[in-house]
């Protein structure tokens, strides 16, 4: 089989879709990200990166905080609604039902199976049209019917996937395997 090479091209796939939340000039903002992982287990730390020009980025610079909300398939049309408009030109904040946590100042959405509240403790800018913030996750929150054995079951939370270069949304499909067990006869 031959390769093909493809270019500068990041496919790692798939991303999730969370909605980012973040008080802008005092009002709750909610943006569409895909550009999101995990950076550090214990201390929880979690990155997101966003086009410098977004209007999120000024209430992030504002407050040096930001959640990360969840949302299920269910809520399809509203997320991608939240990546289209931008908060300078669309006032976002009742969109959804916002609730705040420990921080007091960071505005969760209510109707996402998962929320994350964070602190800014690190920004990196690369040069290009992102930058990457991370957060500390301060607390995370969830509802009874998202859980199984107290903790978020994916089958429950049903997030959104895309395919950024597809311009596609997409569903969790089956499980196939148990994470760090599956492949322990490999070789055997």
């Amino acid at each position: 089989m031959d390769k093909i090479k493809m270019g500068n091209k990041n496919y790692l796939y798939p991303n999730p879709i969370i909605l980012v939340g973040t008080n802008v000039n005092g009002k709750p903002n909610y943006l569409n990200v895909s550009y999101c992982g995990i950076v550090n287990r214990i201390p929880a730390m979690i990155s997101i990166s966003l086009n410098r020009f977004h209007y999120t980025c000024t209430g992030i610079k504002q407050n040096k905080s930001f959640s990360i909300n969840i949302p299920s398939v269910e809520m399809l049309e509203v997320t991608d609604y939240c990546g289209i408009v931008s908060g300078k030109d669309v006032d976002k904040s009742n969109i959804f039902n916002t609730f705040y946590g420990d921080l007091k100042d960071v505005p969760m959405i209510q109707e996402c199976p998962i929320n994350m509240e964070c602190r800014v403790v690190h920004e990196l800018d690369l040069g290009g049209t992102n930058i990457i913030i991370i957060g500390e996750v301060v607390q995370t929150y969830s509802e009874e019917k998202y859980l199984t054995n107290n903790i978020p079951d994916l089958k429950k939370i049903n997030p959104i996937l895309v395919s950024i270069y597809e311009f596609n949304y997409y569903n969790v499909g089956e499980k196939i395997g148990k994470a760090w067990d599956v492949g322990k006869n490999y070789g055997n």
